[in-house]
């Protein structure tokens, strides 16, 4: 009869002996489901001095909590190690125990206080189960390519002169494995804990932009609408912004060649998933499709989207226009805006499931006509078509070849060619009366939807416009964070690498609001804040409290801004300490002295 295994055995630490170098080790069994035979899979936690000292190694630091907890440690070890660690410090008033240190701090610590003001870094403990490790490398990682330093294989000797969030050096291995150890749980959850940070009803703007690969070994690099007109595959990075909150809440990579009308759907599953459904979405009209607009209906999902003018709804409203000569009468003049507007209730009835029919909550149909911009069209389609016909009056003339059938529909958009049986010479040309019609007929409107909003065409359009400073956001992303390019080579660290990316961002996100408002004539992009206050230094002797060097001039100046206070003993303010109390006790009698006169 075979023994019973002990379940706790797997959790045993000893020590195992390779050329010479002694490490702390578990061994996990598991049984081959077809031969039957047990293996063990051996998992090194950590290096064994020769006093039989534990020194914790990657392994140990991306273990849980909970998994730490389990280890079973030989009782003559010295394991005072793992207390060093900070989830597992005692209260009280940390000291350095290491060697003297003189490092860069100021903008190391600005981030430092954003991530506790945003609630980032409570967030991500909570993600983490309270392995505060974990959380000080990435937020050290995002901090990092915010800093504008490129690659991560930089990180370790960046850290010998920039004080960070986590002591450990953070070797091209250790970022490997910690990056290959986040998964779509983990994204998940921060997004579920990110959105309860954001208020009923917050306008969030809906964008995408491209990177750039130069490799292929990641599925989604392809070929598509490249939005930085670079001859390379890419893949499509979606972003939810807050308006109001000036943060990123959401990130998702899809395939290069998805088009963003059929990202939405992905898009919203998500949102659902964590809760992401009493927000306003704004998209561009890259989202404007009918499945789009029923998928929101179906969905009761308050939005503002932009909508083409050749969509059908929009199309027939400007047609049934009456004609005008200056602007159409049904619509009112905006004079802070300089445009005419107007605005119509929709009546969408969509088919659900078991022929249940829906109606569409406030559709509001909002149309803009700017006669400014309508003479600068019909200027521009008059000279294309301009151009385009005195250049094939030429090619009849001199008879020459018309060139492929692609670059026909490209160069010469506004005319019917009608060429030989050899289909090189043309023999005539015409224009597409249709397609100039509706071109003329469409010059100077633009429109968008609304769905489960009370607001009026203007206000549809003042908040359409703050979608802008998503723009912005992925200025930071490609300039800043230097993360124009795809440069991932596997599936699992991909998914590590954008979650930092995501945390750069909503730091990021914070200083650049408050730039922009407060700050804007004297820094002109977080980068020269960080400039300013990256001379700030951080002093460690052993054994004494760190000490951080005085703040002065623009650096206090950015922290106000910020809303953010100064560590009390690098403030400009002082409180002085002479007092005029004697001392404590009942007074002293006084010594009567007599006179002799």
């Amino acid at each position: 009869m075979t023994r019973t295994a002990n379940p706790s055995s797997r959790y045993n630490v000893h020590i195992h002996k390779v050329n010479g170098y002694l490490y702390a080790s578990t061994q996990v069994p598991s049984v081959n489901e077809v031969t039957g035979k047990k293996t063990y899979k051996r998992i090194i936690w950590g290096t064994i001095t020769t006093e039989k000292m534990f020194i914790p190694g990657n392994q140990y630091y991306l273990a849980s909590h909970e998994e730490r907890l389990k280890l079973n440690f030989p009782s003559d070890w010295d394991i005072s190690e793992t207390k060093k660690l900070s989830g597992n410090r005692n209260p009280g008033r940390p000291s350095i125990e290491g060697q003297d240190e003189n490092r860069l701090y100021g903008h190391i610590w600005l981030l430092e206080q954003i991530a506790e003001k945003t609630g980032l870094k409570a967030d991500l403990i909570d993600v983490f189960n309270g392995n505060e490790e974990i959380v000080n490398a990435l937020l050290t990682l995002a901090m990092f390519r915010l800093s504008g330093h490129g690659s991560y294989c930089h990180v370790q000797a960046w850290q010998k002169y920039t004080k960070t969030p986590i002591s450990v050096e953070l070797t091209p291995s250790f970022i490997t494995r910690l990056l290959q150890s986040i998964t779509d749980q983990h994204r998940m959850d921060l997004f579920r804990k990110r959105v309860l940070r954001v208020d009923k009803n917050e306008l969030c703007a809906v964008d995408s932009t491209s990177r750039s690969a130069y490799g292929t070994s990641l599925c989604d690099i392809k070929w598509g609408k490249n939005k930085d007109q670079l001859p390379l595959p890419q893949t499509m990075e979606v972003v939810v912004y807050t308006l109001d909150g000036h943060m990123p809440i959401y990130y998702r990579s899809f395939p290069g060649n998805i088009p963003d009308s059929r990202s939405l759907q992905t898009i919203l599953h998500d949102l659902e998933n964590v809760g992401i459904t009493r927000v306003v979405l704004i998209t561009d009209r890259g989202y404007d499709t009918i499945r789009n607009l029923e998928l929101y209906i179906l969905k009761d999902q308050p939005m503002i989207m932009a909508a083409k003018t050749s969509q059908g709804e929009v199309a027939k409203k400007i047609a049934s226009l009456e004609s005008y000569s200056h602007h159409p009468k049904e619509m009112t003049l905006c004079v802070e805006k300089g445009l005419y507007m107007a605005q119509y209730d929709v009546d969408y009835q969509i088919e659900t499931t078991h022929s249940n029919v829906k109606t569409a909550k406030k559709l509001k149909l909002n149309l803009y006509f700017d006669a400014v911009r309508r003479c600068h069209i019909l200027s521009k389609i008059d000279i294309e078509i301009a151009l385009q016909e005195r250049r094939l009056k030429e090619i009849v003339e001199n008879n020459e070849d018309v060139g492929d059938e692609k670059s026909c529909k490209r160069n010469y958009s506004w005319f019917d060619l009608t060429t030989d049986s050899s289909g090189k010479k043309l023999t005539s040309y015409h224009i597409k009366e249709k397609k100039l019609k509706k071109a003329r007929q469409a010059a100077g409107f633009f429109a968008n939807y609304t769905l489960m909003l009370d607001i009026d065409p203007q206000t549809a359009h003042e908040h359409y416009k703050l979608r802008d400073e998503q723009e912005k956001y992925f200025d930071m992303m490609k300039g800043t964070c230097e993360s124009d390019r795809q440069r991932n080579w596997s599936e699992p660290g991909k998914e590590g690498s954008r979650f930092v990316l995501f945390l750069a961002q909503i730091l990021g996100g914070y200083i650049s609001h408050y730039r922009k408002e407060k700050l804007d004539d004297k820094f002109p992009s977080i980068a020269h804040i960080f400039e300013e206050m990256k001379s700030i230094r951080c002093i460690e002797h052993p054994h004494k409290e760190p000490f951080i060097t005085p703040f002065i001039g623009s650096q206090i100046k950015i922290c106000e801004a910020m809303e953010i206070s100064i560590p009390k003993d690098s403030s400009p303010d002082y409180l002085v300490k002479k007092t005029t109390k004697g001392k404590r006790g009942r007074p002293r009698k006084q010594k009567v002295v007599e006179t002799i006169h």
